[in-house]
């Protein structure tokens, strides 16, 4: 079907494109027609472009802004260029490197609509997006935001979200170890999912997602499940609105998850890999997942990357649906899928060792691999289904997609801080520790399986970040096998409502501490950016402002962003979630054996003190139960961070802290609080700084507290001194479980326990 847009007034084309549920405008049809391939587009060709155009493919909107991070550096294998970061963590006696491969992806949309599937679906891709680096998955982490939890609407999709990820990371039997999670008015409408994939992989073992050098005639071949209509739109869905009206529409733009499939398909690539490798074929294969934009866009992205064309032939694509529309078999994101650019004299082995070897016919229906086309030399890119040609275009002009220039206009934020309260700081601090934002996370990660593969060193919730040691086996060199890597998740919504920019650095930061405390140096992070419409001049300047925080925090920590992804139109009914750049941050550390938690380990220890208690309490779940937001968010000292979580983490190394624990949500009385609960030690600690004693116990200024051995006091005194780290000793823990603060607080810590401990779980039923 040929759709001659220049027949047509611009209100005829805009209903044809609704008609045929299209993502593009009346400008970009006619700008594919006129401008790209200068005569009429076929039906195919413009689901084609209104997906490789989309927000979510093409950035059209936000690549300016995410051209000025920094990208590279001593310890990147690979950037953000395809479908996920590498970053050297270890250095065998050989000197050959060892990576973490990072993806950061998110499924929102999907997730609010149909949570268990949406959840599961984002999962699926995110592991597919580092199995295909030649990785092997190693662990899983997810960032979430809800609603109100009073609300039954996000009771339901909690519950939903939380069971989809477990019930696809626990069968696939990978771990999750690390997680994110604030609820929010905000979210109501709109919930985020994201999810974070560690892989593991050698420098030289690398596969690339593009065709290889001299790769004309090359084959591609389709592995996996066989395709149908779910997830048809995905990448389009993700790029408009939510609206009650288009429910049902939209649920049809959801995948349908297979985690067992999917096991099985890690299992042979796994094997695959190997046997690649050991006949020295690696740089001779490109491989690349199936998400957004399904077989089309797998195939002409491999391609293009490569500076090549390609043919794909429909009639050869397995499909599970009889009489399949052509542009949707082309475009489908149907899950458990994965595409193999290789030489043909390799085509029988890769067929053979996935058909037969792996028997995937016989593990899923019609699952299997397939040849569905090949490399062409002239840049061309060509899909036909027998006679008819579908698609016939340059594949550099799919790619490239559609950009727009939108105009930006600063928000400027009215809030106001609360009113001075007499306070009973005993009940205040009782009621932090329940509340949804800072109580235990136990009835989320109790879903979850923490410790399969045997590598998961610190759990989930059991520090501020989660710790594996990725090379714990034998099949990798003894030098490098106590190597830990720590991950954490981080991103304060209501923060970013107050400044869009130091909302952004504080999530940067934060996870950067997060790790820090466990005694791993931050070495990356990756972003997974979640704002409502760009078309909105507001919304686009939160976006510009959260990318700008984003970039002066990691140059003041030193550290790279190595993937990541944007998530844009989260609003609903002309109502947009805050901006919420969630941040992810990856640390390492040369000897695991020395990680600590942050639980204290004995009585009679020093409580060190690092950083400045200020008055910030903007943004602070203290100010939330006065249902105020506030002005003074926490503003990091960028010039000192960097040298204070070296510090720290140094000092960790050396062994001459026992626990640590960064201050953030409720400030250093929550921070102690939670410090005491596993092995139910006390505090007394008295604060040297002349402000309010709430704002002093609640602020939530970042820093530290350390616990150090009155041994070790000395030493870690003048370690911190000679890096010019402002530091104090402000008590020590005690035998008597109270929690005793500024002559404010005495309160059991078993009291305080059974608040942190029920908090959650008794809102959540």
């Amino acid at each position: 079907m040929l759709l001659d847009f220049s027949k047509f007034s611009h209100a005829e084309i805009a209903d044809l494109l609704r008609h045929h549920c299209l993502s593009l405008t009346v400008d970009e049809a006619l700008t594919i027609q006129n401008g790209i391939l200068k005569r009429p587009p076929t039906l195919t060709e413009c689901v084609l472009w209104s997906i490789q155009g989309s927000e979510h493919c093409s950035y059209k909107s936000t690549r300016k802004f995410l051209n000025t991070l920094v990208t590279d550096g001593e310890h990147v294998i690979l950037g953000p260029k395809e479908d996920a970061g590498i970053i050297s963590v270890a250095t065998d006696q050989k000197g050959l490197r060892y990576g973490i491969v990072m993806s950061h992806e998110s499924h929102n949309h999907p997730s609010q609509i149909v949570p268990y599937e949406g959840a599961a679906t984002g999962v699926g891709g995110n592991i597919r997006d580092v199995c295909c680096m030649g990785a092997e998955v190693i662990a899983i982490a997810d960032g979430l935001r809800f609603g109100e939890l009073s609300r039954q609407k996000t009771q339901w999709i909690h519950e939903g979200v939380v069971s989809g990820i477990g019930g696809y990371g626990n069968p696939v039997g990978v771990p999750n170890i690390a997680g994110d999670i604030y609820y929010d008015k905000a979210y109501n409408d709109n919930c985020l999912v994201t999810v974070v994939t560690l892989g593991v992989v050698r420098e030289d073992h690398v596969i690339h997602s593009y065709a290889p050098k001299n790769s004309d005639g090359y084959v591609y071949i389709l592995v996996g499940k066989a395709t149908d209509n779910s997830g048809f739109g995905g990448a389009s869905f993700a790029s408009g609105n939510l609206e009650e009206k288009n429910e049902s529409v939209n649920k049809a733009a959801v995948q349908e998850p297979d985690a067992f499939l999917k096991r099985h398909l890690l299992k042979a690539n796994t094997a695959l890999f190997e046997e690649l490798r050991n006949l020295n074929l690696i740089s001779r294969v490109g491989f690349k997942d199936l998400g957004a934009g399904g077989i089309a866009c797998a195939t002409v992205e491999l391609a293009d990357a490569g500076c090549y064309g390609a043919e794909v032939d429909l009639e050869k694509i397995p499909t599970s649906l009889p009489d399949l529309p052509r542009h949707v078999i082309l475009c489908s994101e149907t899950q458990e899928r994965f595409m193999w650019v290789v030489p043909p004299e390799l085509a029988d082995l890769i067929l053979t060792h996935y058909n037969q070897r792996f028997a995937l016919p016989e593990i899923a229906s019609q699952a299997q691999a397939t040849v569905i086309g090949k490399i062409r030399s002239d840049g061309q890119y060509r899909v036909q289904y027998r006679e008819e040609i579908l698609v016939d275009a340059k594949a550099s002009d799919i790619t490239r997609g559609l950009r727009v220039d939108r105009p930006l206009l600063e928000r400027r934020p009215l809030f106001a801080d609360p009113e001075l309260q007499n306070i009973a700081p005993n009940q205040v601090l009782l009621k932090l520790l329940s509340h949804e934002n800072i109580a235990s996370r136990a009835p989320i990660l109790e879903r979850y399986d923490k410790q399969v593969q045997g590598r998961t060193l610190i759990e989930a919730g059991e520090a501020d970040a989660g710790m594996l040691t990725p090379f714990n086996e034998d099949k990798y060199p003894e030098e490098i096998r106590n190597t830990g890597v720590a991950l954490s998740l981080d991103q304060n919504p209501r923060y970013n409502q107050i400044s869009a920019y130091w909302g952004a650095v504080n999530a940067v930061v934060e996870s950067a501490r997060n790790v820090a405390a466990t005694g791993a140096s931050p070495r990356a992070i990756t972003d997974c950016l979640c704002f409502g419409s760009p078309e909105n001049p507001e919304h686009l300047w939160d976006f510009s402002e959260s990318v700008r925080g984003i970039g002066d925090g990691c140059k003041a920590l030193g550290v790279p962003v190595i993937s990541g992804n944007v998530s844009l139109y989260n609003e609903s009914a002309g109502q947009a979630i805050p901006p919420s750049p969630m941040i992810a941050c990856l640390g390492c550390m040369p000897d695991a054996r020395k990680a600590i938690s942050s639980s204290f380990q004995q009585a009679g220890s020093h409580l060190i003190l690092v950083g400045e208690r200020k008055d910030e309490c903007g943004g602070s779940v203290y100010y939330q139960l006065q249902d105020a937001l506030g002005t003074h968010v926490p503003k990091p000292d960028l010039k000192r961070i960097g040298g204070e979580i070296a510090a720290v983490t140094k000092a960790i190394q050396q062994g001459l802290v026992l626990s640590a624990h960064d201050i953030s949500e409720g400030g250093i009385a929550v921070a102690l609080a939670e410090m005491s609960f596993k092995n139910l030690l006390g505090v007394d600690v008295n604060l040297p700084f002349n402000l309010r004693d709430d704002i002093l116990l609640f602020t939530e200024t970042g820093g530290f507290i350390l616990e150090v051995d009155s041994s070790h006091i000395g030493s870690v005194s003048q370690f911190l001194t000679d890096a010019q780290i402002d530091f104090w000793d402000i008590g020590q823990t005690t035998t008597t479980p109270v929690l005793a603060m500024q002559n404010q607080i005495k309160l059991s810590v078993g009291e305080a326990k059974a608040a942190w401990e029920n908090g959650l779980r008794e809102k959540l039923g």
